[in-house]
């Protein structure tokens, strides 16, 4: 029996999600909704199921088994209040909110609703996340890490809103900073981040920072920098660094996987999964224990993005 499935919010990172549903067969496209009608349309012309511009409508009109929620960091939460409300399983792409209060109050409705969830965080999927993992479980002590998201400037007009976006950090760095609590095994104690702007006066409704570093403190004592920066057009660094005595672990960037006393290491090769795999078997099994990021999990990460958006304002750490 096919999932049924539908959309809230039809851009390029739900077509992406379309395109790998697509692939199978135990899932049916029921519904399609954007505030672009033509989005919405041609959405379901290309995969099936009924176009909307009312993403209320939608859920009042069409029985949905799962929702993908793909919409911009500050329009997420009528929707998924909506769905849960209706016991309607959701993926919800990162990240979840602009403020960490918003995602509360929706992670409330989560946890009294039952619904499964699943957060868009794709990198602790991958395989080369699994090994590190593997191999950090095995020291004594995780000491630190150093991560970076630096490149250019995304063209889709929101994301240099702040108020919209939550800035380069919440926006597009979370990848970075839920992957450095997926590998340091904890949740934040302590966030302050430092941040500077100028260089960017030519680009129209810009106010985000243009580079920004982040301390955090977890809570088993390790520690971790975290830099964004979007102004470097044809340049990049977007990797995580993690840190034990002797060994350095490294997901995404340019060294090898694995460097022990400064000597790379091979490790077993462990098998990466589909984040949609995952989330749709959790549907069809009413068992969610594979999937890697549930939303109450996404609510930590968006807590240390928070909580360095208000320490940029005061220059003061923020305790979690």
């Amino acid at each position: 029996m096919a999932i049924k499935v539908g959309f809230v919010g039809t851009g390029g990172m739900a077509g992406a999600h379309m395109n790998t549903l697509k692939t199978f067969e135990d899932v049916e496209f029921v519904a399609m909704c954007d505030v672009a009608e033509d989005r919405a349309k041609s959405r379901a012309n290309e995969f099936g199921g009924k176009a909307f511009t009312d993403f209320k409508e939608m859920f009042d009109k069409v029985d949905m088994d799962a929702v993908y929620i793909c919409t911009p960091p500050f329009a997420h939460g009528e929707q998924e209040r909506i769905a849960c409300m209706k016991g309607i399983a959701m993926f919800v792409e990162k990240p979840i909110a602009v403020t960490t209060e918003q995602a509360i109050i929706i992670n409330d409705y989560v946890k009294h609703s039952g619904v499964i969830t699943c957060v868009g965080y794709h990198w602790r999927y991958q395989s080369n996340a699994q090994m590190a993992l593997s191999v950090l479980k095995k020291e004594k002590k995780v000491l630190g890490a150093l991560g970076y998201w630096m490149g250019g400037m995304p063209g889709t007009p929101w994301w240099r809103v702040k108020a919209q976006s939550g800035g380069q950090h919440c926006e597009q760095t979370t990848h970075i900073f839920d992957l450095c609590r997926f590998l340091v095994g904890s949740d934040a104690q302590t966030v302050h981040g430092v941040a500077a702007s100028g260089t960017m006066t030519d680009i129209p409704n810009y106010d985000i920072e243009d580079i920004s570093m982040v301390n955090i403190l977890f809570k088993n004592g390790a520690v971790a920098n975290i830099t964004s920066g979007c102004v470097f057009n044809n340049w990049g660094r977007v990797h995580l660094e993690v840190f034990s005595r002797d060994l350095v672990v490294m997901v995404g960037g340019p060294g090898p996987l694995i460097s022990r006393k400064g000597q790379a290491e091979e490790v077993p090769q462990l098998p990466g999964a589909d984040r949609d795999r995952v989330f749709i078997d959790a549907v069809t099994t009413k068992d969610g224990s594979k999937i890697l990021s549930p939303y109450a999990d996404a609510v930590e990460t968006l807590k240390i993005t928070d909580a360095a958006s208000k320490s940029f304002l005061t220059g003061k750490a923020v305790d979690l």
